[in-house]
């Protein structure tokens, strides 16, 4: 085709008017295969997106519909007065004014223990045997002492009785007796010194027998059997540690803006991770003058007694402080309240048959299987009465 006739082709493909109804055809076949024309707009038609229909709303996965609603009935919840509470966690250790280190006062080698970590132990009861030269050492003073009394003694009685006889001064006299005095003294003191190393003058023997000073449980061990004891540089100075674990402490850690809802004699409710269903009262004792620099809290210590001893040294604890001023909450049946997934929720109604699962914070349980609720409704709302109920007919 030449160049001419692709002219005329063209411009009857833009006037189709101008030739006959065969051409008119020919010419629109031929021009859909030209990348001009109508042929480029009709396939940018072809790749567009369909038009987009009506946006719909997702549903709330908070909403459950039913059929039959008024087989749930609902409750209002109600009024319930009670004083604002800090919850805080805590550890259980020992009242540092009931411990009682069980020292040995004699240097040497360990060469028994009676007594082991844990146990209890009463007081005077044998917990350690140390083998020491402080045994002779003070044993030979003893002897010396004893020696020397009953020479000075003799001495005294002799010059008493020459004196009587008008053969000797009275000076002379008085010099014996100060002799025995001292002899006397040097005695006692030789005594006292066995006696503190837990030694019977009357029945000696080769080791040191160290008595527990109190009752209580051994909540320290520093030493074995073949380990060195005593208070010179080698030795332990504590060899065992006893406390009395009638009363505890319990150690918590405050944030620094809940500090100043804490009080010196406050009440507090303790409950043990390893017995939750038993609450213990016990009274602040100190709040820490020193914050950790890293997490802001600051140790409030809390002053528990333990019956029974059921609480052990490193227990966790959970501490509840009882505020002064009254405040409002709302208070449910414990049935319309449903635990899951570690939150607490409740069922209110929206109408329609419809029922809102509302995520809610628990409370403590109060008379007449109702539940305290600090958050999440109000007094007044009406809820279901049982949610697990609701919560297992809606999964079906």
């Amino acid at each position: 085709m030449t160049g001419k006739q692709k002219e005329i082709d063209l411009r009857r493909c833009a006037h189709p008017k101008a030739g006959s109804a065969p051409a008119i055809v020919l010419a629109a076949l031929f021009v859909s295969l030209l990348p001009g024309c109508n042929g480029a707009k009709h396939d940018a038609d072809a790749q567009a997106p369909p038009p987009s229909g009506p946006v719909v709303a997702a549903g709330d996965e908070a909403l459950v519909h039913l059929d039959r609603p008024d087989q749930f009935p609902t409750v209002a919840a109600e009024q319930y007065q009670a004083t604002s509470t800090l919850s805080v966690t805590g550890q259980v250790q020992p009242d540092v004014s009931r411990e009682i280190p069980v020292i040995s006062l004699a240097n040497g080698r360990v060469v028994a223990t009676h007594v082991r970590l844990g146990d209890y132990v009463h007081k005077g009861q044998l917990v350690l045997e140390v083998q020491s030269t402080d045994v002779t050492n003070a044993f030979d003073q003893y002897l010396k002492a004893v020696n020397d009394e009953r020479l000075s003694r003799t001495q005294l009685e002799r010059d008493q009785l020459l004196y009587s006889k008008g053969a000797l001064a009275k000076s002379q006299v008085d010099i014996a007796q100060d002799a025995e005095d001292d002899a006397l003294a040097d005695l006692r003191a030789a005594e006292q010194q066995l006696h503190v190393l837990g030694v019977d003058p009357h029945h000696p023997g080769e080791t040191v027998k160290v008595l527990a000073p109190a009752s209580g449980f051994i909540i320290q061990q520093n030493v074995t059997e073949a380990s060195s004891a005593g208070n010179g540089i080698a030795g332990t100075p504590n060899a065992f540690v006893i406390a009395d674990l009638t009363h505890v402490w319990i150690i918590c850690d405050v944030y620094e803006n809940d500090l100043a809802r804490v009080r010196l004699g406050q009440r507090a409710d303790i409950r043990l991770t390893a017995y939750p269903d038993r609450v213990e009262t016990g009274t602040v004792g100190d709040v820490g003058a020193i914050l950790d620099p890293t997490l802001r809290t600051g140790k409030v210590r809390v002053q528990v007694p333990n019956p029974g001893f059921f609480m052990r040294v490193g227990m966790f604890a959970n501490a509840t402080f009882h505020g002064r001023a009254l405040q409002g909450y709302a208070a449910v049946p414990a049935t319309a309240v449903l635990h899951l997934h570690d939150r607490d929720w409740v069922y209110e109604p929206a109408g329609n048959g419809q029922f809102r699962r509302v995520g809610v914070t628990g409370g403590d349980l109060l008379p007449g299987n109702m539940q305290e609720i600090t958050a999440g409704i109000t007094p007044g709302q009406q809820v279901v009465r049982n949610a697990l109920e609701l919560q297992n007919t809606a999964a079906q």
